[in-house]
Parts: structure tokens; sequence; C-alpha cells
């Protein structure tokens, strides 16, 4: 008897488990990316391992009802070739070793749209940018070196945000974000303010960010078209920086990037080519970027890539390298693979 009710009571048990995870998920997700590679940096070549960019992450969902849900997001970055943990290099105030300064935010969602609260890569930068790089995800050396953040380069990184996502409206999404300084009373520091909009209707894609610190800012607007086995997009980029460089900053710039893929079975070809024109205010700032790409996809998850990436800077230009003049290349061979 007493065996019958120890089972009557587990069973109870795993019934009310069951019925507690049916209304909410938990989600274990990564990206390990690798490649070798040939890299060139003035006159200077090494040959080695390198990251791109690679992270887990752990993601999740609670069913509140009446179609309220609750959500939350924890990433961490990490170096593939090492195992040491990365958090988010390049990005302010993020730390290093493991722990989840790529993302760490708690939401609310519903018919509303969608609150969140934390550290957050701001919208601007998905619906421009990394939107149209397409063959590498925007990650490793064969990234965006042109694309301006005034919200990185501010100091704030991506933490202590406040953002709000709307509900689709015919295709149509837009992301408010604000970011709080939380500095010191009496400090001069200025909160950020992030702003996208992203419109998705069959083969076109459409998008522009804002962003906006202490008088520095970015705007931008992309576009993304689908015809066939090609697709074909680009974005354009105004920005202003009165941070860096001289006293009163570097001034105002312009700058473009286009894409291109052509996709056949398992393989796919891409090409782009980025230009930034000189800071007003910095001469001779200009450089021009360009990327060839070849990806084969093993599995959804798996893909095999080549790629040979080429930054030309003017004299007082240093993207990608931090020497002024000194231009940038790398042929690389890699595999990422999706968890």
């Amino acid at each position: 008897m007493h065996k019958a009710n120890r089972l009557l009571i587990a069973a109870l048990a795993l019934i009310g488990t069951s019925a507690a995870l049916a209304q909410s998920s938990v989600t274990l997700y990564g990206r390990v990316n690798t490649t070798v590679e040939r890299q060139k940096v003035g006159d200077v070549s090494t040959t080695g391992l390198f990251n791109n960019a690679s992270r887990f992450g752990i993601k999740g969902t609670e069913d509140l009802g009446g179609g309220l849900k609750a959500g939350f997001q924890l990433e961490s970055g990490f170096a593939s070739d090492t195992g040491a943990g990365t958090g988010w290099p390049g990005l302010a105030n993020t730390g290093s070793g493991i722990n989840f300064g790529r993302q760490s935010e708690v939401n609310l969602s519903g018919g509303f749209g969608m609150v969140r609260l934390g550290n957050f890569t701001p919208e601007s930068y998905y619906a421009t940018a990394d939107y149209v790089s397409m063959h590498n995800h925007d990650t490793g050396s064969s990234s965006d070196a042109l694309y301006y953040d005034p919200v990185w380069f501010g100091g704030l990184g991506s933490k202590n945000k406040v953002g709000y996502r709307t509900p689709s409206f015919g295709g149509l999404t837009v992301d408010a974000a604000v970011l709080l300084h939380e500095k010191a009373v009496g400090t001069n520091n200025k909160n950020g303010y992030d702003l996208a909009a992203n419109y998705n209707m069959g083969p076109l894609h459409l998008g522009a960010g804002y962003s906006y610190v202490d008088s520095n800012y970015q705007v931008g607007l992309r576009a993304l078209y689908t015809f066939g086995q090609f697709t074909v997009g680009g974005y354009y980029q105004r920005s202003k920086d009165d941070n860096q460089g001289a006293p009163n900053g570097i001034g105002t710039r312009n700058n473009f990037r286009l894409s291109g893929m052509y996709a056949m079975g398992a393989s796919e070809f891409h090409v782009n080519l980025g230009r930034a024109a000189k800071w007003s205010k910095l001469p001779d700032s200009a450089a021009t970027q360009w990327t060839l790409g070849y990806n084969y996809n093993l599995s959804k998850r798996t893909k095999a890539y080549a790629f040979y990436t080429k930054v030309d800077n003017k004299a007082n230009a240093d993207y990608m390298t931090g020497a002024a003049g000194d231009d940038f290349s790398s042929f690389a061979l890699g595999v990422r693979h999706n968890f």
C-alpha cells in the first residue's frame, strides 16, 4: 500500500511538472566559428587561427496567460581558438571571461508589443549594417570595418537599456530604446538613444536606423531584395563624431556598403564593397573595404567557407589596423557550426 501511494505521489508530481513545462521553454543555443587566416597589417604578415565571434546563450519564455509572455536571454562570447571567455570585445564595459556582456535582458510581450530591459545590441545596427553582411554574419576580419555607432564610441556600450518593440503592422516593426548613463551625480554624461525600423514584404526588405549620444549621431538606410538565386542589398550611413580626435571632434562623414549573393545548390558566392568618405575635420581619412567570399552549406547549421578581404586606408585612416595609413588584408578558410 505504501509503495502504491509513493508511486501515485510521484506520478502526480510528474504530471504537475509536465504541465508547468508545457507553459514555458528554455533553449541553449550558440555558434562556433573559426578560421585559419593569413593576415597582413601594413608590411607585417601573420598566419594563425582566429575566432569569429563565437558565442553561446540561454533564452526562454513563459506563457503568463491572456496573451502575455515573459522572456529572457543571456549570451556570452568565447574565443573558439583558445577556449577563453571574451565577453564582447570592441564594445565598452562588457569585460572579458565568461559573462553575459553580449546580451542580458528580461522582457514582457503581448498584443502591445515587447518591453525589454537590460543589455542588448542597438537595433539600428541590426536594421542596417548587419542585415546586408550575408557571407559571415558580420564577424571576424571580414566584418564591416566602416560602420559607425556613436553608442559604442561614446562609451555607453549596449548596457543599462530600456527598449520597446511594436507589433508587426503589415510587415513593419519599430524598435526604440534609451541607454541610461548611470554616472555620478554632477557629471556631464548623457543618455543614449536608438531607433530602428524594419519592413519585410516578400522579397523586399527595408530598414532604417538612428542613434544619438551627446550631439554624436548616425542615421542609416538599408534595402535588400531577392530575385531567383540572386540577393542584392546595401546601406547608406551619415555620421557625426564630436568625441574622437581634436577637442572639436572629427566632424561628419558619409559611408555606404553594397553586397550581393548568388546561391547555387549548397554553394553561395558573395561579394561586397564598402566606402567611407573622409571625416570633414580630418583630412585623408577615407577608406575602402571589399570582400569576396564562398560558402558551402554542409547542412542547415554547418558551413565551410573561404574569403579574401582588403581594407585600403588613407594616410589618416586606421580602420581594422589601429595604425593610421596602414592597410589590412586577410585570406581565410573557416568552419561555422550553429547549435
